[in-house]
C-alpha cells in the first residue's frame, strides 16, 4: 500500500553523457566507450523521435527544485506515522569507491534506503552493485550513464560537467534507465541529475521516457566534507514528514555512518520511521 506524503522537491534529472553535439543522433567518441554497444539502430531511432517531439521546446528554468508534481498540503503525517526516505548516490568516474561500513549499518539497522547510482560506478563495482541490487532492502535508481548535469543547452554548476543539449540528456537517462534494466531486470522509475540541478524541459523528457526526477529536501552535507556531528544536527533540524535526505555512498571515507548512528535514533524517539522513494506518492 502506497503511503501519500508531502511535497517532494522535484528537480529534472540528472547525470549525462559528455558524448556528441547530437544534432543527429551519433554520440561523439570517448576513450575506450564501453558503452557503445548500446548506441544501436534501435536506440538511435528511439533518441530522434524524441528530439523531434520536444524540438520546438524552450530549456525553461534551470534549478535544483524544479517542480513537476503536487501533492495535497493537507497530507501530513500525525504523531503515530512519519516516514522519512534516505537516498544515497553513488556517482563514479574519479569517485567510485564503496562505503561498505555504511552500507552494513543500513542492514543492521534494517533501514530502507534508495540507491541512486551512475553507469560509470557500475562498471567499477559490478559484483558490489549486483548484491545491492539483489537486496530487498535498497531500491536501485538512475543517477545517469556517465554522471553528467541535465542541461539542454549546457549549462553547469559546481564545475561537473553537463549534457551539451536534449540529446545528449536522453543519452544520461535513457541508456543509464537501460543499462540498469539489463543488469537487474528492473528500470528504474526515479531519476537524479548530478548535482541534483536541472531545466524544465529535462524534466518533460524524463517524464516521457518513464521517469520522476527527485531531487531532495535534506542535504546532510558529506560532499561538503562536513563532520558526523553536523551532518546528524542537518538531519534532525530538516526531519519532518516526508523529506528525502540525500547523502552518498560511494565515499568510504567520509563519516556518514558515523552521522547515521548520531541521528538515527534520536529520528526514531521522534517517532520516524524509513521507507524508499517506491513508497512514496508523488502525484
Amino acid at each position: 500500500m502506497r503511503i501519500t506524503v508531502p511535497k517532494l522537491k522535484i528537480t529534472a534529472a540528472a547525470a549525462l553523457c559528455l558524448l556528441a553535439s547530437y544534432s543527429a543522433a551519433l554520440p561523439v567518441k570517448e576513450k575506450s566507450d564501453v558503452f557503445k554497444s548500446y548506441y544501436t539502430e534501435e536506440y538511435l531511432a528511439f533518441k530522434k523521435r524524441i528530439m523531434g517531439e520536444f524540438k520546438k521546446a524552450g530549456p525553461g528554468r534551470f534549478s535544483e527544485f524544479v517542480k513537476n508534481a503536487r501533492v495535497p498540503r493537507d497530507k501530513a503525517g500525525d504523531e503515530n506515522h512519519k516516514v522519512m526516505a534516505f537516498t544515497f548516490d553513488a556517482c563514479g568516474g574519479r569517485s567510485d569507491g564503496y562505503n561498505m561500513k555504511l552500507i552494513e549499518y543500513l542492514r543492521r539497522e534494517q533501514i530502507p534506503a534508495t540507491l541512486f547510482v551512475t553507469g560509470v560506478w557500475i562498471e567499477k563495482n559490478k559484483e558490489v552493485f549486483a548484491e545491492l541490487a539483489a537486496d530487498p532492502l535498497f531500491e536501485i535508481e538512475n543517477h545517469g550513464l556517465r554522471h553528467r548535469l541535465c542541461s539542454t543547452e549546457g549549462k553547469t554548476v559546481y564545475g561537473v560537467r553537463a549534457t551539451r543539449d536534449l540529446g545528449g540528456v536522453i543519452d544520461e537517462m535513457e541508456l543509464g534507465a537501460r543499462y540498469i534494466y539489463e543488469l537487474t531486470g528492473r528500470r528504474p522509475i526515479f531519476f537524479r541529475s548530478a548535482t541534483a540541478y536541472t531545466d524544465e524541459l529535462s524534466l518533460r523528457v524524463a517524464g516521457r521516457i518513464g521517469m520522476e526526477v527527485v531531487s531532495y529536501d535534506i542535504l546532510a552535507g558529506d560532499a561538503n566534507r562536513f563532520s558526523a556531528k553536523k551532518m546528524s544536527r542537518n538531519i534532525l533540524k530538516g526531519a519532518r514528514h516526508g523529506a528525502v535526505v540525500i547523502m552518498h555512498f560511494n565515499h568510504p571515507e567520509w563519516p556518514n555512518r558515523e552521522a547515521l548512528e548520531l541521528a538515527v535514533p534520536e529520528l526514531r524517539r521522534r517517532g520516524y520511521n524509513f521507507i524508499k522513494l517506491d513508497g512514496f506518492s508523488l502525484r
